[in-house]
């Protein structure tokens, strides 16, 4: 009896061993052998950018709070009287953006958290459900950047 004992408690330490694993990979991306694409510069620059500069109906600018914020899409404030980034403040804004970007993986929050929550967004976010589909050109935007798009 005391043998079946050891080999049940065993058997249930492995079981919950197991379980926990999965649960925690459950939130990651999949990792695969091939290289994931990796974020491009030049491509945020001229494409994403203009995005966070961007006025929507009903929405104020990405930049007027993700700039005054501790969120964790954070950005760099314009410099007084500029309607842009400079090449500085631009290399800044890509390093803080990869924060809530993995590339390759569409489930990163640059994508979900501004994304209307019946398009599969986020069901809250400050600045308002900025894009009501996956099918809006600025989501799609974000999205080829998060996948590795480069300029052409």
């Amino acid at each position: 009896m005391k043998r079946a004992s050891s080999y049940v408690v065993a058997a249930t330490s492995l079981l919950l061993a197991a379980t926990g694993s999965l649960r925690q990979a459950e939130g990651q991306p999949a990792s695969s052998t091939t290289a994931s694409p990796s974020l491009n510069y030049e491509f945020f620059k001229a494409k994403v950018e203009p995005i966070f500069l961007a006025q929507r109906a009903g929405h104020a600018r990405c930049v007027v709070c993700h700039s005054i914020n501790n969120a964790p899409l954070h950005l760099v404030a314009l410099s007084p009287g500029s309607t842009t980034w400079n090449d500085e403040q631009s290399r800044r804004n890509f390093q803080l953006v990869q924060k809530v970007v993995v590339p390759g993986y569409e489930g990163s929050k640059l994508l979900t958290h501004p994304l209307a929550e019946q398009a599969g967004g986020d069901p809250h976010h400050g600045g308002g459900q900025q894009f009501k589909s996956q099918d809006d050109p600025e989501w799609l935007t974000l999205k080829a950047f998060v996948l590795g798009a480069t300029l052409k």
